[in-house]
């Protein structure tokens, strides 16, 4: 739920071989009530048992009217382990944040949106962010909910260390005085 009220679109993966679970359901839902445009990826798509067909008619059970039946949810039928689809993907990922009219201000004071925090026992309290817009650089002050410091330390998705950090980019701050809510 927390990811999909931070994130401007949300990617839901189903497996072609097991259609959609539970916690499809339950992704869909926290989709749904975050107001974010879906985009389903369907992987597997290169096993036996992959049956797209069948995956998108279950998507209509939950209101989720994919392109093909008429509707306005962007499908791309993708094998990871192939390596198949995934231009696709980065294609209709970059039209629906067209569409929405997605853009953010690299150029102004970095904000963003904690998504979890932990203490780590050697290094104190930790942040993991997403910059909404702006960017955040190594040493910049900061200021999460009641908790403000100093960054010391950044790390990328990657778990690189990162000197600045622009829109859209998660990152793990280190140097806050407490432990931000998400």
């Amino acid at each position: 739920a927390r990811g999909a009220q931070a994130t401007d679109i949300a990617i839901l993966l189903i497996a072609a071989d097991d259609g959609v679970l539970p916690q499809t359901v339950e992704a869909i839902e926290h989709a749904k009530a975050a107001a974010v445009p879906i985009i389903v990826v369907l992987n597997k798509i290169d096993l036996p048992g992959a049956d797209p067909e069948r995956v998108k008619a279950q998507l209509t059970e939950h209101d989720l009217i994919v392109e093909s039946y008429g509707g306005d949810i962007v499908v791309v039928e993708v094998s990871a382990l192939q390596k198949e689809g995934i231009d696709d993907l980065l294609e209709a990922i970059l039209l629906v944040a067209e569409v929405e009219g997605f853009v953010a201000n690299p150029d102004k004071a970095g904000a963003g949106v904690v998504i979890e925090s932990h203490v780590d026992q050697k290094r104190g309290p930790l942040a993991s962010v997403i910059i909404r817009s702006g960017q955040v650089h190594l040493t910049d002050s900061i200021v999460i909910g009641t908790n403000r410091g100093r960054i010391r330390a950044m790390t990328d998705g990657f778990g690189q260390d990162a000197k600045v950090a622009g829109p859209s980019t998660p990152v793990q701050i280190l140097g806050l005085d407490g432990l931000p809510e998400p």
